[in-house]
């Protein structure tokens, strides 16, 4: 049974459609990457996986549980949002980090927001966030920031910023990593640093969809690829086939651009 399936999603904004008839499935452990041109539609999609965006119509299952039925599910709550979005986590092209917090407190935050809701938070207050704080420590570590924990955004470089993102999003244990270009605003050295870490976690195992624009990484590390254009899916296939040998001629004229460019 595939970890994701993903069936007929339509998104509208306005009478504008984004998203037009959006159908694809994923295995644990595949690492997925979706190239195509800005305005095809990318971000919309992992914005409707990750409940940022309600899609319109079609449905999102992971693991063998509907997540979303556009055909047949009442509006829900924030709370069932906040449950279903943990499946997700989000790494923004932008980081977003909280300036106010340290990397270490970036990390802990939403799990110490979810912890909070447990009935036996309060008589295990310390014993809980002791584990919170060991974990994030562990994923900063793992992430190459062991002497930059207690740094605010502020004093990090880009690419260290976007390793607190990456950590902040395992924190939860996700089913699936989504990234959001994640290098598209650093600079070639820090592109490498966060690259570095997304193989790393490819070669771990980690189901993950990577919007992005890096072909060798996704030539590299992507089990399979999708090429988006105005909204649909214009072609899927490994690796290999799409990224050297498209079908479409638009796959084929986005390639020769951005290689161009």
């Amino acid at each position: 049974m595939p970890i994701l399936e993903v069936s007929h999603i339509r998104k509208y904004f306005g009478q504008t459609e984004v998203l037009k008839d959006i159908s694809f499935s994923l295995e644990q452990g595949q690492a997925l990457s979706i190239i195509g041109s800005s305005g095809s539609g990318k971000t919309t999609l992992l914005r409707c996986l990750n409940f940022l965006e309600r899609p319109d119509e079609g449905s999102i299952r992971v693991n063998g549980e509907t997540l979303f039925d556009a055909g047949g599910q009442k509006a829900l709550s924030e709370s069932e949002i906040r449950k279903r979005r943990l499946h997700f986590g989000l790494v923004f092209q932008a980081f977003h980090l909280f300036p106010q917090y340290t990397a270490l407190e970036n990390v802990m935050l939403a799990k110490e927001l979810l912890a909070k809701e447990l009935p036996s938070y309060k008589e295990d207050k310390k014993r809980i966030q002791a584990e919170i704080r060991e974990q994030a420590k562990e994923l900063l570590s793992q992430m190459g920031l062991s002497d930059r924990m207690e740094n605010y955004p502020h004093q990090l470089s880009g690419g260290q910023c976007q390793r607190v993102a990456i950590a902040r999003a395992l924190a939860l244990s996700p089913d699936i990593l989504c990234f959001d270009e994640p290098t598209s605003a650093l600079d070639p050295e820090l592109t490498g640093e966060v690259l570095k870490v997304m193989r790393e976690l490819a070669d771990q195992n980690t189901t993950m969809i990577i919007v992005t624009h890096e072909m060798a990484f996704a030539r590299d590390v992507a089990s399979q690829v999708i090429f988006m254009d105005d909204g649909y899916i214009l072609e899927q296939g490994d690796p290999h086939q799409v990224l050297e040998h498209p079908k479409e001629e638009r796959t084929r004229q986005f390639l020769i651009r951005f290689t161009n460019g």
